[in-house]
């Protein structure tokens, strides 16, 4: 199934359960950082994480919906602040702007 389906079949399985009517950005939010836990949970257990991206994934189009936007703007937007930036990974995993080197 293509990510764009999916995505309207996670908005509908929302708007059905009256999540988005009900509820707000503070609470997705919070459901956001406790999914983001299991996440790093299993990560650092060396467990299956996609169930856990995805449930990261239901609550951010949450959010987009509540907010007025789509995953997809927002993507957008993100990919144009990055898409022109330099620089570098250092060993030390923390990534190293080129503007940062001055």
């Amino acid at each position: 199934m293509s990510l764009e389906i999916l995505v309207e079949k996670c908005s509908d399985w929302s708007h059905e359960r009256k999540i988005i009517k009900n509820s707000n950005s503070l609470v997705q939010f919070a459901k956001l950082v406790s999914e983001v836990g299991e996440l790093a949970d299993n990560i650092a257990k060396g467990r299956d994480i996609e169930d856990d991206i995805g449930d990261c994934l239901v609550v951010l189009n949450n959010l987009a919906l509540m907010n007025n936007t789509t995953l997809e703007d927002c993507l957008s937007v993100a990919y144009g602040d990055i898409k022109d930036r330099k620089g570098y990974m250092n060993s030390n995993g923390v990534f190293i702007k080129e503007s940062d080197s001055d």
